[in-house]
């Protein structure tokens, strides 16, 4: 079990709550939006969520972006599923997010800390992340 964050910032809510997940609206973006996960089943998506540390921005109520972190907690973390919908891009939802994901208490002290992009590479790079051939 992961240990809960929140956090406010901006007018934007922040959370680690799989109860404030909109699984609706995840589903929506991933399988029609996103490059990596086109035609995701909602079934699978339900279970990738229950089985990962997921992170959701909300705005007036309404959920407007999405992270998930799958680890072991201990050595191994990849950051997966991050997006941002259209009207709320540029206003540092993105780097919130991210701000949040890199001090979570729980993903601190491993070994390696992993995503795979074809965007958004200087806003990793901020973070860490190192571009991999």
């Amino acid at each position: 079990m992961s240990t809960f964050a929140e956090e406010i910032r901006n007018g934007f809510l922040i959370s680690t709550d799989q109860k404030k997940m909109d699984i609706a609206f995840i589903h929506k973006y991933l399988n029609e939006e996103s490059y990596w996960a086109k035609g995701v089943p909602i079934e699978i998506v339900k279970k990738s969520i229950e089985n990962s540390l997921c992170f959701a921005a909300h705005h007036d109520g309404k959920q407007i972006a999405f992270a998930r972190v799958i680890s072991d907690y201990t050595t191994f973390a990849y950051l997966a599923d991050v997006f941002v919908t259209d009207k709320f891009r540029g206003q540092g939802v993105s780097r919130m997010m991210m701000d949040l994901i890199m001090k979570h208490p729980d993903l601190q002290d491993l070994r390696r800390f992993c995503l795979g992009t074809r965007d958004a590479h200087s806003l990793y790079q901020k973070y860490g992340f190192k571009v991999i051939d």
